[in-house]
């Protein structure tokens, strides 16, 4: 185990001076760095992922048909999945594990920035797969950093059954436009708390706080927080100070300008961006109609919050917000198949079909019909 992390960090350094070099942002250098925690949670992680119910052949429940024939579900693989992702080399071991354990086979092309540590965890992996009879070749890693790599993975239809890109807008697009193969996708994670008029106000600085100071260069961070006018005043001028303080830059609305001295004036393009940095829109909103309309408008679907104490408000939210995690009084940061108890995901839809929000292990299964007879035949 430490000489397999020795390993692992060693050939990660390699790609952190390749990084640095090339002038990657800190956000980035943060996803790519594979640290003692990082090895500890990837551990973590595949315990928990061993430790879940196995959904491969599961039945539904039965029906019976006028004509006495029993009709259920069984839940079955995907079949091969491909996974594209980018700088985050503990999605290679994420993958892995939960694609394995749901019945899959998987190709694993991650980004060309971690590229050496890839290729190490591959190597434990499929060394891993070799010690219990599986064939190493059921998880596979993209010894390459080409382009064409990818565009050739794209192309083969008869043999992978699913895409699922992890990564920014850029890479997401780019393989929806290319591939023939379905592409289980989200483009950004432009992420809302609500601060409304009933909430506990040290309640929504602790959750607005850790949605976007945490780790600002993730999908489920909060990019814009909504403020009611009837919290504002009491609300923003302190929790302002707290995020200049952790180093916020804050582009607000004119009522937040004139609340917070520091704010710079929002553009237009501000309420849609995702900046995965430490840059948060801030707009004071009359009521929670226009909160909703402003998320209806602006958000990728991703995750939104809203702090308050009335039930039948948030209530209201939960129902009308069409986000794939809807949150009452915690932060967006819990949009994360680990932390909502799937042991792992592999990835955060917001697209519906066929799944929506953080994928764990059914979501990487499909159902076929069962069907028992007794001699039945069809006679219409």
């Amino acid at each position: 185990m430490a000489r397999d992390a020795a390993f692992i960090q060693a050939e990660n350094e390699k790609d952190l001076v390749r990084a640095r070099e090339q002038g990657l942002s800190a956000a980035m250098i943060d996803r790519l760095t594979v640290g003692d925690q990082t090895i500890a949670a990837m551990v973590t992680g595949l315990k928990d992922v061993v430790a879940l119910n196995d959904p491969v052949g599961t039945m539904s429940p039965t029906w019976i048909r006028p004509n006495g024939l029993q009709v259920a579900r069984m839940r079955i693989p995907l079949g091969v999945i491909g996974i594209i992702y980018e700088s985050r080399p503990n999605v290679t071991v994420d993958a892995a594990g939960l694609c394995l354990k749901a019945g899959n086979a998987v190709i694993l092309r991650g980004g060309s920035e971690a590229f050496h540590s890839n290729q190490a965890l591959a190597k434990i992996i499929q060394r891993a797969l070799e010690d219990t009879g599986m064939p190493q070749t059921s998880v596979q890693v993209v010894p390459s950093r080409e382009r064409e790599a990818v565009l050739a993975l794209l192309q083969q239809e008869e043999f992978v059954d699913l895409i699922i890109p992890r990564g920014g807008e850029g890479l997401i697009r780019f393989v929806v436009q290319h591939s023939k193969i379905p592409v289980l996708k989200h483009y950004k994670g432009v992420c809302h708390v609500y601060v409304d008029e009933d909430a506990d106000l040290k309640m929504a600085q602790e959750i607005c706080f850790n949605a976007k100071v945490q780790r600002p260069g993730v999908c489920n961070a909060m990019e814009t927080l909504l403020v009611h006018q009837a919290a504002a005043d009491a609300f923003l001028p302190e929790m302002a100070q707290r995020f200049t303080e952790a180093g916020v830059e804050i582009r607000g609305c004119d009522i937040t300008c004139r609340l917070v001295s520091n704010a710079e004036t929002a553009a237009e393009s501000d309420w849609p961006a995702e900046y995965l940095d430490l840059i948060l829109a801030v707009k004071v909103v009359a009521d929670m109609d226009e909160a909703m309309a402003h998320i209806a408008r602006y958000s990728s679907r991703h995750t939104e919050a809203i702090v308050t104490r009335n039930y039948d408000r948030a209530q209201r939210f939960v129902r009308e917000t069409d986000s794939s995690v809807v949150l009452v009084n915690a932060s967006t940061r819990f949009n994360d198949g680990g932390q909502l108890g799937l042991g792992a995901e592999i990835g955060i839809s917001t697209s519906k079909l066929h799944a929506f929000g953080p994928m764990g292990l059914e979501e990487l299964t499909t159902t076929k019909f069962i069907v028992q007879g007794s001699g039945q035949i069809r006679e219409a």
